[in-house]
Parts: C-alpha cells; structure tokens; sequence
C-alpha cells in the first residue's frame, strides 16, 4: 500500500480533511466492530454510510443527537394539462411513470428525482414535490462527532441519503464505515474516500468477497489495506492471497469468546487489555502506512 500527503486528500471537500474508507466483500466480517473501536482509539470521526443497519451507535452510544430529514423530488401531474403523449414515461430509465389510456401513473419509490420527465413535457403537466426516505443523525463521543444515515423501513433507494451523508464531513480523520458488499451503495461512498480499509475473515465466503472488494477499490486507484478478523492459525488463505498481490495486512485481530461476549453486549472490544493492544498496533501501522497525524 502507498501512502499519501496530508494535503493531498483526493475527493475530501477541503484541506484538513483525510476519509478512510472501511469496507468487506460481505455481511459479518466486523467491519463496524472495526470501524468503531479504531475510531476510538485513533480519535477519527465515525460516519456509519450503512444506512439500511446503521449499527454503529450502539457501541458509540453518542449524546447530543441532531436530527435531519433526507427527502427526494418525484412529479406530480396536473391532469387538466396533461395531454396523454407519454414523453415523460418514456424519457424516465427508471420506469418509475406508465401511461395508461387513462391517465399517468407514478411508482414514487421507483424515482430517482432527475427531473428528466419535466424537462421533455411540453404541456408544462409536471410539478415536483418532495417525499422524506429518511434521516440523518449526529452525536457526539467525547470529542469524536459522530453520524448516520438511517433509511426508511420499504424504501429501495439508499444512495440518496449516502451521498446527504457524506455532504460537508468534518474536518480531522473521518472512518466511513460503509455498507456490506459491492453494490452501488458502496461504490457511491468510495467516491468520497481518499483511502481504504478492507475488512475480511479466513472463510471461504470472507475470501471469495475479498477478492471483489480488492477488484473494487483497485478500479477507484485508492490506496488500501487489509485487516483479517476472526482469525484461526489453521487458515493462512488470505496472508498468502495478500503477499501474492502485494496488498499491506494491517493487523490480525483473534477469533476469542470473550470478545463475541463483549460485542454481544454492546460494549467496545478495545476494552479488554488484549484488544485494546491489537487496534494500537493497527493505528500505529496505520501511522507508518499513511502519513497522517492521528493525535
């Protein structure tokens, strides 16, 4: 993995600004369990980009919650204008409009809100309202900010409150703690980082999904590394496919039942001296890898 300057921060908005990326190929692996306690212990911001299970704050447990609603444009056709032709049904990609002999029918949770409907209608038929999909929220932890977007239960679209989100981050070290896989989801929220952190476990799903997170963050030319959770000394998989690709292991955090205790119950791992240790070892690679100040 290459490093890079401070001031150098690719798509952060700003100087002052440095946004890791963590992902994995999948669901399960510790990402969040990752993202927080590294948050914790390098004194980064949390962003919890997962917005489908925002799990993040039940370990965080920020005060001084602020909330704002994210809301999405969708049309609203004035019948007394419209004249049938169809145009905005077949301008729209997303099939969110069907005409019908009757009338235009609206699938609202298909629509993206482009516009691109009321651009083509010459009758002037079309007028915008907005609909909530869901909120933001942030929090503080000690001096860490923390937030989240949270999707509304049914709706599909998520991207739009990513991207609300990731809009005017703090300054400092922020960790997006992203959602599981490769969707567009994720890919929407690399467009925001200047770095990667890839979570995976020695499981033959863990490695398989690897290689696609790998496959994915390679396209962004985002410098990344690897941490392996979960590990078992009998699987060496994953440090062989890393020294084949030439990929930096950040650290290597134990498969320990008292660790799954300690999660399960909502508490952060770094509290146990053992822990605590291994994600110290992870920031100070982190330190040597990217030259950033994490004081």
């Amino acid at each position: 993995m290459q490093g890079w300057a401070w001031e150098q921060a690719g798509d952060s908005e700003g100087e002052g600004r440095l946004n890791i990326a963590i992902l994995s190929g999948k669901g399960g692996t510790g990402k969040t369990t990752i993202s927080t306690n590294l948050s914790v212990i390098t004194g980064a911001n949390y962003i919890d980009c997962d917005v489908e299970e925002p799990n993040g704050f039940i370990f965080l447990k920020p005060s001084q919650i602020k909330r704002e609603e994210v809301k999405v444009d969708y049309p609203v056709v004035d019948s007394s204008r419209c004249t049938l032709c169809g145009q905005c049904a077949k301008v729209c990609q997303f099939h969110a409009l069907v005409r019908t002999k009757k009338d235009i029918m609206l699938f609202e949770k298909l629509c993206h809100g482009c516009h691109a409907c009321g651009i083509v209608c010459k009758q002037i038929a079309l007028t915008f309202e907005k609909r909530e999909i869901g909120i933001i929220e942030e929090g503080r932890y000690g001096n860490l900010i923390c937030r989240r977007g949270i999707l509304n239960v049914g709706e599909p679209m998520a991207v739009p409150v990513i991207k609300k989100l990731l809009k005017n981050l703090p300054t400092g070290i922020n960790l997006i703690d992203c959602a599981p896989g490769t969707s567009c989801n994720v890919v929407n929220s690399l467009q925001y980082a200047d770095g990667a952190i890839l979570v995976t476990e020695p499981s033959s799903f863990g490695f398989h999904d690897l290689k696609m997170a790998v496959q994915l963050v390679r396209s962004f030319n985002l410098p990344f590394g690897v941490v392996i959770n979960k590990h078992i000394t009998e699987d060496d998989r994953i440090q062989k496919y890393c020294e084949r690709e030439n990929i930096e292991i950040l650290g290597v955090i134990p498969y320990r039942r008292k660790a799954a205790e300690v999660y399960s119950s909502g508490k952060m791992i770094v509290e146990l001296p053992e822990y605590k240790e291994i994600f110290e070892e992870i920031a100070e690679r982190l330190r040597e890898v990217f030259p950033w100040n994490l004081q």
